[in-house]
């Protein structure tokens, strides 16, 4: 495979992953604005998701949405990002099955109707969001079910998970700056309450300990468990997975990736909670970013540097 090809299969799944994530953190800040404006600012997710080099500050809900979905000039907004995937997904069209370019490209066709940012300022904002998930679904499942198992399916993969894991970071880092706002207990419950919200770990959350928000049980369940999808354990885990699976049908190059992502899988699965807490999360955090942008990276030197 070309590795044009395998970039834009990886960068898809990445535009597409990153979207998800965004219309998430937008849907549960809307609500804990609603309630908490003091507590749950919309500056964070802006700071975070503005890439365009215009400054843009607000703390009006609509604005915010309507600015960080259809803003053309930030190249993070949820237009542009279907837009590019589009156009990566119109490259590779052979590769992948029909049915995946079909729910995308109507995904596309959905967010350029000219009422659509009229329905976002008239109607229910959440009803909005929740719409455009279900093509983050759609586009999610109908891969899952009619893409074959080759290496597109894997590059796609590596993508859509090496996103997911520097999106966990970011989330988290975003609740730990809000969090060290505050000594209040409550209120800082009320901040890791919001990040398994937006992560989708709220409900396995309350299943799993029946109590209230305590640091330690949350940050276990985020960067440890072994079955939470959205877990940083698990996406490594998947990660690597993907990347032996490239490597096998010898797609890429059998190098340090796979030293790196057994050596970043085990620091998550064996660090303590104790460890974690006397080296700070932020630092920890840091160390993750650090791993996944060095196996970014060797993935880009390796194999990307080789077309065929």
């Amino acid at each position: 495979m070309l590795s044009r090809v395998a970039n834009n299969l990886i960068w898809l799944e990445r535009y597409m992953e990153r979207g998800n994530g965004m219309l998430s953190l937008l849907k549960v800040n809307y609500y804990a604005n609603q309630d908490s404006p003091e507590l749950f600012s919309w500056e964070p997710i802006i700071r975070n998701y503005n890439a365009s080099s215009e400054p843009f500050h607000t703390e009006d809900a609509i604005e915010c949405i309507e600015f960080l979905v259809f803003n053309t000039g930030n190249p993070n907004s949820i237009l542009n990002l279907v837009i590019k995937a589009r156009e990566n997904a119109r490259s590779v069209q052979e590769h992948i099955s029909r049915e995946l370019w079909l729910s995308l490209n109507n995904y596309y066709l959905y967010l350029t109707r000219k009422d659509l940012i009229k329905k976002l300022r008239e109607e229910d904002p959440i009803a909005f969001l929740d719409e455009l998930k279900k093509y983050h679904l759609t586009h999610n499942g109908t891969m899952d079910i009619t893409q074959e198992r080759g290496p597109a399916y894997y590059f796609m993969n590596v993508g859509k998970f090496l996103e997911r894991v520097i999106q966990i970071s970011d989330f988290t880092e975003m609740k730990l700056i809000e969090i060290a706002k505050t000594s209040d207990s409550l209120e800082q419950s009320f901040y890791w309450k919001n990040l398994l919200l937006s992560v989708g770990g709220y409900q396995l959350y309350l299943k799993t300990h029946k109590s209230s928000f305590q640091e330690n049980h949350v940050i276990t369940m985020i960067f440890q468990d072994k079955l939470f999808p959205r877990s940083m354990y698990y996406c490594v885990s998947k990660l690597g997975r993907h990347i032996n699976q490239l490597i096998e049908i010898q797609e890429l190059e059998k190098n340090n990736t796979e030293f790196l992502l057994g050596k970043l899988e085990s620091t998550i699965k064996y660090t303590s909670i104790e460890s974690i807490n006397e080296q700070g999360l932020h630092n920890f955090i840091l160390g993750i970013k650090e791993d996944i942008r060095n196996i970014s990276m060797s993935i880009n030197t390796v194999y990307f540097s080789h077309s065929s």
